[in-house]
């Protein structure tokens, strides 16, 4: 069995992967994560660990994948430890100059990631969204338990805002990229959980940087920053305000299967968001801090 390759055995409990996550010391006291899928998502998670070598070897601060293969439980991975704290919890303890500073290194790597292009034979970017957003406010629209307060303001300006999806770029992205899913250790900035990683627009990265403006608005702006080498075009806020709108049309449901904790913090984020971005009428957020 793998286990029987460690000493010291720790579970994880955090987060939302199907994975079963634990910490675990080798004999020679050597740490790793080591995580387990069920045996069916092998081709998935072979894909993501060929991935995970390939970003490790363009320089991105993250696990370093050790070993893939198949265990008694599934489908296992090892990667190195990150020997670190969870960046949304020590992200207020750092002076706003140290908070925009680490957002502009995660801009940097986030345009390193998103140095991968996506396949050839993807689909048309804007024929397959415009299909995903239809079937979000159908879905909205049908489901109760999708009602949110002000999301008629989300659909009004999807639709007043469709042809900002014509001629897209497609790249490898993380698909779950905000502070959450990212860690210090001695100073330096890691990235966690590609779980969610796919192919899209490269902007479309962004829709999570909500999370982090709640917390550091300095760091949201430095990751803006950091990712355009300055001052973002000015498509880009109206394209991001389209990607959020599209994505609060069913972030309540998702939230009912976790629990009310979760519907509590949708529901927040939600109001934060449209008091943000004045009911969707002003697509730059008011936590963005120019240059």
């Amino acid at each position: 069995m793998i286990f029987e390759r460690f000493a010291e055995i720790k579970p994880i409990l955090k987060g939302f992967s199907e994975d079963k996550k634990y910490c675990v010391t080798a004999y020679d006291g050597a740490k790793y994560l080591l995580r387990i899928t069920p045996a069916e998502r092998f081709e998935t998670r072979k894909k993501l660990f060929e991935m995970l070598e390939r970003l490790a070897a363009l320089g991105v601060p993250m696990c370093q994948p050790v070993e893939f293969g198949v265990c008694e439980d599934g489908v296992y991975a090892l990667h190195s430890w990150i020997y670190g704290e969870d960046l949304n919890k020590v992200l207020p303890e750092l002076s706003e100059a140290e908070q925009y500073k680490t957002g502009v290194k995660a801009g940097e790597i986030l345009r390193v990631i998103h140095s991968v292009p996506a396949p050839e034979n993807q689909e048309d970017w804007a024929e397959q969204y415009k299909r995903k957003v239809d079937n979000k406010i159908k879905e909205y629209k049908e489901n109760e338990e999708n009602k949110i307060d002000g999301g008629d303001y989300f659909i009004k300006y999807i639709e007043q805002n469709r042809n900002l999806l014509e001629n897209r770029p497609q790249c490898f992205i993380h698909g779950d990229y905000h502070v959450h899913n990212m860690m210090l250790e001695n100073g330096e900035l890691r990235i966690i959980d590609f779980d969610r990683l796919g192919y899209n627009d490269p902007w479309e990265e962004f829709f999570k940087i909500k999370f982090s403006a709640q917390i550091s608005p300095q760091f949201a702006t430095g990751q803006i920053h950091g990712y355009f080498d300055g001052e973002p075009p000015p498509e880009f806020f109206k394209l991001l305000a389209f990607y959020i709108s599209a994505r609060f049309l069913t972030a309540n449901s998702w939230a009912l299967l976790h629990g009310e904790d979760e519907v509590e913090f949708v529901r927040r984020l939600c109001a934060d968001t449209l008091k943000w971005h004045d009911s969707m009428d002003s697509p730059v957020p008011s936590w963005y801090l120019k240059l």
